[in-house]
């Protein structure tokens, strides 16, 4: 994993907004209806080809192929493995229990999506078929790429064992100790693919922090910290073999415009974010209900190994941060990591986690962007006490 010593570099947590047309091959693949495959590859390589050259242009440097072949963060690992069937009925977080309106604005907004809440549920043996389409993944993202490297360094997302555990429920195994241990068995090939294909591999892991307002909602604070220990055990059993400098993690407290009143404090899940075999840590700082949290990085020191990805940019606002803005984000991080070595400037979640549920429209998403690298070029000025101009 990279580490600048010239100026704050800049990513993103992985998903990018997915154009009409793809989107409906995406869901009705999914659902399970026939899609033309050629038509399919083809709307692939052109979405892909479409987001590598936004993220060029915005001045991204830790790049990917925005998730643009998948449904879903996490959903589509159904499509890779045998075991999974029916419906999982999994429960909303609890923002929308304590605030039914907001299902109605969801169902207003989002009137065609993916399978989020009936994804298919485990009814049998977990095992990952084939690595043939995560190959076909890395394969088309690396020839999307332009001759004239487009990032200083790629990466590719798969979701934790945890949060497939939380979204696709347990009906086979005996205890959810074993459900994530027989995923983070047949999760390891995907996560193994992506590492020796050269890339960063990006774990997604919102089960550590949403989790606890919405599968976990039942338990003391106690509990659900042993909980997510055991799906921190779980994650690093997947990552055997892949040095720690190759992955990242991404935690957050879930990606939508709710009040967000009952999520975890960092606080309380921080040391348990420390014991994950890996060599950097995205978390979101920029949704208002967690702007204070950077004290929690005071109060629990970063390890001297880990890098810091702190979320500099909304991701279900459309409103597009001021550089100034960006800037004063990540001097906090880097005030509070005190190494600016260690920071890379990022945003607090995807822009496009499920297909056809997006919360910022495409045209800002750039934008957001755009407005992420000027900021880390102000704030680079700064902190390396150079012009802006050639931070």
């Amino acid at each position: 994993m990279i580490e600048s010593k010239e100026r704050i570099l800049t990513t993103h947590v992985g998903s990018l907004p997915r154009n009409e047309s793809l989107s409906e091959l995406l869901v009705a693949r999914e659902e399970g209806y026939p899609v033309d495959p050629a038509a399919l590859a083809e709307e692939m390589d052109r979405a892909v080809r479409h987001v590598v050259e936004k993220q060029q242009q915005a001045g991204i440097d830790v790049g990917n192929d925005g998730e643009q072949q998948r449904v879903g963060f996490q959903t589509y690992v159904a499509q890779r493995m045998s075991g999974f069937a029916g419906e999982s009925h999994r429960r909303r977080g609890r923002d929308y229990e304590a605030f039914p309106e907001l299902i109605e604005v969801l169902k207003n907004r989002f009137p065609k999506r993916s399978r989020m809440q009936n994804a298919p549920e485990a009814r049998g043996e977990l095992h990952y078929l084939s690595t043939a389409p995560i190959q076909q993944e890395i394969d088309r993202f690396q020839r999307s790429l332009p001759p004239a490297k487009a990032f200083s360094e790629c990466f590719l997302t798969a979701p934790s064992p945890g949060i497939i555990s939380t979204t696709m429920l347990n009906a086979y195994y005996d205890s959810q100790q074993s459900y994530l241990a027989a995923i983070a068995r047949e999760m390891h090939a995907e996560y193994l693919a992506i590492h020796r294909a050269g890339l960063l591999l990006q774990i997604d892991a919102p089960d550590l922090a949403m989790d606890r307002a919405m599968f976990y909602r039942d338990l003391a604070d106690a509990e659900f910290v042993k909980a997510i220990e055991m799906h921190v055990e779980a994650l690093n059993l997947g990552l055997e073999g892949i040095p720690r400098d190759r992955v990242r993690l991404h935690c957050c407290w879930g990606n939508w415009d709710g009040p967000h009143v009952f999520d975890v404090a960092l606080d309380l899940i921080l040391p348990v974010l420390y014991q994950a075999n890996v060599g950097a840590l995205s978390i979101e700082f920029s949704n208002p209900r967690h702007q204070h949290e950077y004290r929690a990085l005071r109060r629990n020191k970063l390890p001297d190994h880990l890098l810091l990805l702190p979320g500099c940019i909304d991701t279900v606002t459309n409103i597009v941060e001021h550089p100034e803005v960006v800037a004063k984000r990540i001097e906090d991080a880097v005030a509070v990591v005190g190494d600016r070595e260690r920071v890379i400037a990022s945003t607090d979640c995807g822009f496009g986690t499920f297909t056809s549920r997006e919360w910022v429209i495409e045209p800002a998403v750039w934008l957001k962007l755009k407005s992420l690298r000027e900021g880390a070029d102000i704030a680079s000025a700064r902190l390396w006490g150079k012009p802006a101009e050639t931070a």
